[in-house]
């Protein structure tokens, strides 16, 4: 008994420490029944390059941020729930050694570690912490993700209509494929519901015309059944929510102070109790 309430104090203060260091902009982290798992650093692979990013692996989400201050400072935190979290062992490629691919119903993204031992540990740890959700939650594991993103390096034309990109004609990202695209290509807006449910978000004109079709056929049946749908939307809508916000992002982070660090903070496994203190 002294364990146990020794043990949930240790970790209610490091949820404390972890809720803080993302500052007033950050989300409260604390919750009954949650576990601070693990935390490090970790390079992820954004549209510009890998960045590196900290990361707090709990018994129920993964949480990730931006470094300002190595150990003390972070922003643009990310919640990401276990249970809509799959996992795809990579191996090394000319960019990113021991790396590995996340994938969740709004993002997928690419991230590796400074070791093969570090990057073993992330991966059996976060499936090891999803089992133990999914059996003691009877939830059921997420059907569908987000495409990863082509890097901006990968290509320096269109890949849709082959026009050269340059300091006016910008490279966007389709939602729905995760080609790198001009903005003639990108003008249409679609509801994806596995990244928002209900917000129009940024696609290419094939991809536009897929989901068109696709949404035709939904509607049909949803007039048989009495039901609505969700919206094509044209030209003229603007891009809304959280896809714009991670743009904006992604722009920043060549601006990360924390690129400039030598120090590398190594992957921690706090505690092997999974179940709640």
């Amino acid at each position: 008994m002294v364990d146990q309430l020794s043990f949930a104090q240790e970790n209610q203060e490091r949820i404390h420490a972890v809720e803080s260091s993302f500052g007033p902009a950050g989300k409260p982290l604390s919750k009954p029944g949650r576990v601070l798992i693990g935390e490090g650093r970790l390079r992820k692979q954004s549209r510009r390059g890998p960045q590196p990013k900290v990361f707090f692996l709990f018994n129920d989400v993964l949480v990730y941020g931006s470094i300002i201050l190595n150990g003390h400072w972070y922003k643009n935190q990310q919640i990401i729930p276990l249970e809509n979290i799959q996992l795809e062992d990579l191996e090394d490629s000319m960019s990113m050694r021991n790396q590995w691919l996340i994938r969740t119903p709004r993002k997928s993204f690419y991230v590796s570690a400074d070791s093969y031992e570090e990057k073993r540990a992330w991966i059996e740890h976060i499936e090891d912490s999803q089992s133990r959700l999914l059996q003691s939650s009877g939830c059921k594991p997420g059907s569908y993700f987000a495409v990863t993103w082509i890097p901006d390096q990968a290509s320096a034309v269109c890949m849709r209509c082959s026009d050269k990109f340059t300091m006016t004609q910008r490279r966007h990202h389709c939602r729905k494929c995760g080609f790198l695209v001009c903005g003639s290509c990108s003008k249409k807006r679609a509801v994806i519901r596995h990244i928002h449910p209900t917000k129009r978000v940024r696609v290419c004109a094939t991809c536009h015309s897929s989901l068109s079709r696709s949404q035709a056929e939904d509607q049909e049946v949803s007039r048989l059944r009495g039901n609505s749908t969700g919206k094509i939307g044209s030209d003229e809508d603007e891009v809304e929510g959280s896809s714009e916000e991670e743009e904006v992002e992604e722009q920043m982070e060549d601006h990360d102070p924390s690129g400039w660090m030598d120090s590398w903070s190594p992957y921690v496994y706090l505690k092997p109790e999974h179940m709640r203190p």
